[in-house]
């Protein structure tokens, strides 16, 4: 399993994108700041559990207090964790249904 997840948002929902190394999640993080369509919101390091702000949830990251710095980290833990969980478990085609008599 790849150890960075790029998180963004795409029509109100969350998604990533794994990658192996900090450098190429950063370029994809980079990358995902000039698209219109999506809103990035960071790098999320699955061997620390660490999250690196993309600048824009940065600024409201460092606003917030202590308490509201905690609980945004860890919704976004908890969904970045969800997401790599979900496709960990995905099957990538689908097998014909078998019928028991």
């Amino acid at each position: 399993m790849k150890r960075y997840s790029v998180l963004y948002l795409l029509n109100e929902q969350h998604h990533h994108i794994g990658s192996h190394t900090q450098e190429e999640a950063r370029a994809i993080l980079e990358k995902l700041s000039t698209d219109k369509r999506r809103t990035a919101i960071g790098v999320y390091d699955a061997k620390t559990e660490l999250i690196d702000w993309a600048p824009a949830y940065q600024i409201i990251y460092d606003q917030a207090g202590i308490s509201g710095q905690g609980k945004r980290a860890n919704q976004i833990i908890t969904i970045a964790q969800a997401l790599r969980r979900r496709d960990l478990n995905w099957q990538g085609d689908f097998s014909r249904p078998s019928f028991f008599a």
